[in-house]
């Protein structure tokens, strides 16, 4: 371990961001706390996202690592123990000057904090919450905060994070027990689950008002989420997606991240990936996800112990409707909301305005266009008024062929396109090729 201890304050930056890379638990903010005079910064429930890297992750924060040394040896992890790499631990006062310094000169709108483990969890959380108070009573820092919480800490110093910060994440890492073991020798499940259960009922309390009202928010406002990462150990899609079901529904996270595992480490134990990092993997995982947590699909729905893989070809939603054909057509005029959210092409967006237009008029398929449904998908499984948008053959295989052709680009775009792009606090990513029409269409209405 080779330990820096006379680095310049832009040294470390330069280390401690390209050390938090591999780390995508951060997203809007989804706080909504005004600025005030006196105080600097803000965060608002509309999200505090303006500008995003090649790979779709979130650059408006500033995003670092507190120290990379660690006193543990994951397999996977590029600032494990054993490796010989430099290592360097910010100040809370560097921190705050970073913050502070990006902030005003507009680069930034928050702070994602992480951190490895230096000396060990009490000390390394106790500098975390040093930092956050610092930047909350000395600079009067409203912005949005995300810091990691440090399994194996104490539970008082979680708590006083808890009311410093606006979101907390604990990485759950890899999704079984038996993962853990092999790649993460120095972690368990249970000290992952113990500080994400007392942030989740920090957070229940807090809405029950049984929790003293601190400073001028509540107990982390934003929420808490976690992240998986996908391909280092040989679980199943259906295993990943069944272990994001339970954590949203006895945990209340806010986002489940999935991160595909690049092989930073020469490990036996380590997959070899010739094919580069799952990327076509992890993306139909945060599709099924947010069917998950926005479309009431459960995960037995999409997938199952017979069928444990997602569909190369076919989006999650897509490939249910394939295989679900009993189910469709569906008519607009009449269909129910949770109905029409499992339509391929629709989404919550189109969905609300579907309901709320057909009580004044019946729709037909230019006014589905004008609501953001993507037809190219939808026509298979919808009628307007009893009718079809145009002939086609009502055959599983056929449909699935016809789908299939739109999803082969976008497949081949994700895992072969170089869309993957490790993230540069410094990168302004001069992208050549525009979205396209329907790219932006679907961002606009949140259509899956």
């Amino acid at each position: 371990m080779l330990i820096q201890e006379h680095l310049t304050l832009r040294e470390k930056l330069e280390i401690l961001t390209d050390a938090a890379k591999y780390d995508v638990a951060c997203t809007s903010s989804g706080a909504d706390r005004k600025g005030k005079k006196g105080t600097m910064g803000s965060a608002v429930p509309a999200g505090i996202c303006h500008s995003f890297s090649a790979d779709g992750r979130c650059i408006s924060l500033l995003k670092i690592l507190f120290t990379n040394e660690c006193i543990y040896d994951c397999r996977y992890c590029v600032n494990r123990r054993s490796n010989d790499v430099v290592r360097t631990s910010f100040t809370p006062e560097e921190v705050c000057t970073l913050t502070m310094e990006f902030y005003r000169r507009n680069y930034i709108e928050g702070l994602f904090l992480s951190s490895g483990i230096l000396h060990s969890p009490d000390y390394t959380m106790e500098l975390i919450c040093r930092t956050l108070w610092k930047l909350r009573h000395e600079h009067h820092f409203r912005g949005y905060i995300h810091v990691k919480a440090i399994p194996g800490a104490d539970p008082a110093l979680i708590e006083q994070a808890g009311f410093l910060a606006d979101r907390m994440s604990v990485n759950l890492e890899l999704p079984t027990a038996e993962g853990l073991r092999t790649l993460a020798p120095g972690k368990t499940r249970e000290k992952i689950l113990l500080p994400m259960r007392q942030i989740q009922r920090g957070i229940e309390a807090g809405k029950q008002e049984l929790i003293p009202y601190r400073r001028d928010s509540a107990f982390v406002p934003a929420g808490q989420s976690t992240q998986m990462i996908v391909g280092a150990t040989p679980e199943s899609d259906y295993q990943m997606l069944s272990v994001a079901e339970a954590l949203y529904q006895s945990y209340g996270l806010k986002r489940v991240f999935y991160s595909a595992f690049v092989r930073v480490n020469d490990d036996s134990l380590l997959p070899a990936l010739p094919g580069g990092p799952p990327l076509l993997r992890e993306h139909r995982l945060y599709q099924a996800d947010w069917l998950l947590r926005y479309y009431g699909f459960q995960a037995g729905e999409l997938l199952s112990e017979d069928r444990p893989n997602f569909n190369v070809l076919l989006d999650p939603k897509c490939d249910w409707a394939v295989r679900h054909l009993e189910q469709f057509p569906v008519e607009v005029n009449r269909a129910d909301y949770y109905t029409l959210l499992r339509v391929p092409g629709m989404g919550v967006k189109s969905a609300r305005r579907i309901v709320e237009a057909r009580r004044h008029a019946a729709l037909d398929f230019p006014d589905l266009k004008r609501f953001g449904v993507v037809l190219k998908r939808a026509m298979y499984f919808i009628t307007c008024s009893g009718r079809v948008m145009m002939p086609f053959r009502q055959d599983q295989d056929a449909i699935a062929a016809s789908l299939a052709g739109e999803e082969r680009r976008r497949a081949w775009e994700i895992g072969e396109g170089n869309a993957y792009r490790q993230m540069s606090l410094f990168d302004d990513f001069h992208i050549t090729v525009p979205p396209t029409a329907e790219d932006v269409s679907g961002a606009v209405w949140g259509v899956m």
